[in-house]
């Protein structure tokens, strides 16, 4: 039979508890020291499936989940919508990054510019 080793100082073991809050700790300064590149890249991604979405709805007429199948490796976390009032397709990144494209007769699917 297996018994826990007795706790000799008489304070309750707190390690786990500890190790948690330093764990989330350090999960929270990696996020901060690399939020820059992670927003970058989020918005990369998200203008570039913006612009590969726009054209394939209202020039290719294709639905929404088909041209999903036209992003590349590493768009998965992207999601599209579209207001077909307004002709344009807006993906984004959850929590951190969106973009919209707009289809201008004449011009094409045309990316909103940028707000940093």
């Amino acid at each position: 039979m297996a018994t826990a080793k007795p706790n000799i100082s008489g304070r309750p073991r707190r390690w786990k508890g500890r190790l948690v809050r330093w764990a989330l700790l350090l999960a929270v300064a990696l996020l901060a020291w690399f939020w820059k590149p992670i927003h970058s890249h989020a918005a990369a991604v998200a203008s570039e499936s913006a612009r590969v979405g726009c054209p394939c709805r209202f020039i290719a007429g294709r639905d929404m989940e088909s041209c999903r199948r036209d992003f590349q490796h590493g768009m998965g976390p992207v999601i599209l919508s579209e207001d077909a009032e307004e002709k344009s397709v807006t993906a984004w990144v959850p929590l951190l990054s969106s973009q919209t494209a707009t289809y201008r007769e004449g011009q094409g699917c045309v990316l909103e510019p940028w707000a940093d």
